[in-house]
């Protein structure tokens, strides 16, 4: 419990700074340390990855309430086209979930170790879609948002790194389109979270203190310090060179995606 005690706060203030400092949901950072610690844990290997995932969900839930707020007193957050994707988003999040939880954990840890080398790559290259095309119809927003959904509840992350280039390819600016990929994070994380804890609701291996698939310890830790930092993170972000921080946090990532694959 000690253990547990430190490593969940701590990793809270280093996913909130890392969010705050590049524009990076904090689950591209959460989901692999929780990964990693449930190992030391010992927590069952059945389990531990989807553990992780649902939890990293939760924890968006509770860090997006600030960031939202921040973008819509900016007037960042377009709320026309959020009313639509976020049907498409919580449906697409519960599904993910319910997919996740057919999949076995040691697939879970490939794909998201591939997805962190995706992640890596765009970061490092500062590669960015051009906008080509204006945005689809209240019928393309849901189906879109159900794609993003169902992908960001398997990795566990807000759908930033996939929102955000979706908007600025149908030609929303760019401070808008992460304005409004952050109050996505909202319908994501919820639909998500309750997906996990259905999915894991009555599975005997999971360890004390565990709703579904959350582990609430590290829920609270990690909520309480991530909500805090990832202010602080914002703020030096105007201060600090953005485009090394990124190419640096790459390096990081490719070694976490490497790690994951190969296991």
């Amino acid at each position: 419990m000690p253990f547990e005690l430190l490593i969940f706060p701590l990793l809270g203030v280093v996913a909130g700074l890392i969010a705050g400092l590049l524009g990076v949901g904090g689950g591209i950072v959460i989901v692999p340390v929780l990964i990693f610690t449930f190992q030391l844990l010992q927590f069952s290997e059945q389990v531990l990855t989807h553990m992780a995932v649902g939890t990293s969900l939760a924890t968006i839930i509770i860090t997006s309430f600030g960031s939202v707020k921040q973008h819509h007193a900016k007037g960042a957050v377009r709320w026309d086209i959020f009313k639509s994707l976020a049907v498409g988003l919580a449906i697409g999040a519960f599904a993910g979930a319910e997919v996740a939880d057919l999949l076995n954990g040691r697939i879970l840890q490939i794909l998201f170790g591939g997805f962190a080398l995706l992640i890596a790559m765009q970061m490092a290259l500062g590669l960015a879609p051009n906008a080509r095309r204006g945005l689809p119809n209240q019928v393309g927003l849901m189906a879109s948002g159900g794609v993003i959904g169902v992908a960001s509840a398997v990795f566990g992350i807000g759908g930033g790194s996939l929102t955000v280039p979706f908007l600025t390819l149908c030609n929303v600016k760019m401070q808008e389109a992460v304005g409004t990929s952050s109050a996505g994070g909202m319908p994501i994380a919820i639909a998500g979270a309750i997906g996990f804890v259905l999915a894991g609701w009555g599975v005997q291996t999971l360890p004390s203190f565990s709703v579904g698939y959350i582990y609430l310890p590290a829920l609270l830790g990690i909520g309480i310090t991530s909500i805090i930092f990832s202010q602080v993170g914002a703020k030096l972000a105007h201060r600090l060179p953005a485009t090394t921080l990124k190419r640096c946090f790459a390096v990081i990532l490719v070694f976490v995606g490497i790690k994951l694959i190969i296991g």
